[in-house]
């Protein structure tokens, strides 16, 4: 276990130490795309955790539009610092899911999904139509960038340039996915497991689905609006087509093919995805087929996603050098379930105030 925990913090250590030395490698252009990706990183890390709950949305990328408008109007209107408007439009959308959360979490699934999506598509629209103060169809420009102030300084630094703003980003970003690892291997997270997983149990013992749905949706929610600030200060512009049904379609590709079993299936299938997506920029009409042959050979061959990709390589070369494969006693998914059953006995027996009726 100390070796592993050992390996682990070694490896984050060489990550970020690339992570420190890889904008100054690469072009302009290069650098913007390393920025968009570590967005969209949050972007699908903070999707996950909606479906820990069992729940997959389309309204996701609408609500990180929620930020992005929120924070560019409070910025242009207001004159609020950025440091203020990127957690207010955090906030904003939080407000916004759980609003939502009343109609919508009286689904389930497929009703869900449709519901998700007529509420981001109402939402998206509004931009559209509604010319004050969203802009209309081109949107909102000239979102002033994030300043830095010291004090002996006459004039704020403006961070504007890519390196810069790569290191801000890089910075959010990291708190950002660090409270989310912390939130899914707390209490909370043990309980969306077990909703997801265990959903008529974990009610028959006194959980609040209904509350522990919502919560998750409004965490999610926080954490996509905080990335829709950092893109719309960054672009300096921001309108309704950048937050359509098919960026929507692109993050459901990216995490189901990065998988959602572990915390970091999603980051790798975002990662991969649009490293591939660069390289086929001078293609740009065979795009969607390739994501689609993407999709259809990881739904095949690579079902739990991109991240049961080691696991399977070792078994092949096992099996190709004769050796035989050990059987684990408790596979990794009943060991999971394990957990969530013994905290589900945890809540029967400590919690009782739980048992009250919604």
């Amino acid at each position: 276990m100390i070796k592993k925990r050992t390996s682990k913090a070694l490896g984050l250590i060489a990550l970020f130490a690339f992570l420190l030395v890889l904008p100054f490698t690469l072009k302009f252009h290069q650098q913007d795309f390393l920025i968009f990706l570590i967005i969209n990183i949050l972007v699908v890390v903070s999707y996950r955790l909606m479906t820990l709950t069992g729940e997959w949305s389309l309204i996701h990328v609408v609500l990180m539009g929620v930020g992005g408008y929120s924070s560019a109007l409070l910025a242009k209107k207001f004159g609020l610092s950025f440091w203020l408007t990127m957690p207010l439009s955090g906030v904003i959308c939080t407000l916004v899911a759980f609003l939502f959360s009343f109609p919508l979490f009286r689904m389930k699934q497929f009703y869900f999904l449709i519901g998700s999506f007529a509420a981001g598509e109402a939402i998206r629209l509004s931009w559209v139509y509604f010319k004050v103060p969203f802009g209309g169809p081109k949107g909102l420009r000239n979102i002033p960038s994030p300043k830095f102030t010291f004090p002996g300084l006459k004039e704020a630094i403006e961070i504007w340039e890519p390196i810069p703003y790569y290191f801000l980003t890089l910075t959010v970003v990291t708190i950002c996915l660090w409270i989310l690892y912390r939130l899914e291997n707390s209490r909370i997270g043990l309980t969306l497991h077990s909703i997801h997983w265990r959903d008529v149990l974990s009610e028959s013992v006194g959980i609040n689905i209904w509350r522990y749905k919502t919560l998750a949706f409004g965490v999610a929610s926080f954490f996509v609006g905080i990335a829709g600030a950092l893109l719309a200060h960054y672009l300096g512009t921001i309108n309704p087509n950048q937050f359509a049904v098919g960026i929507m379609v692109y993050v459901l590709i990216w995490v189901i093919v990065g998988g959602t079993a572990t915390f970091a299936g999603p980051i790798i299938g975002v990662t991969v995805l649009s490293i591939v997506n660069e390289w086929f920029r001078a293609f740009e009409i065979w795009r969607p087929l390739i994501y689609g042959c993407v999709l259809i050979a990881s739904i095949m061959f690579l079902p739990e996603g991109l991240e049961s990709l080691p696991s399977k390589l070792r078994g092949v070369i096992n099996r190709m050098l004769g050796k035989e494969e050990i059987e684990v006693n408790v596979p990794e998914k009943m060991e999971k379930v394990e957990k969530e059953e013994e905290h589900l006995k945890k809540w029967r027996t400590k919690s009782w105030w739980l048992l009250r009726k919604p």
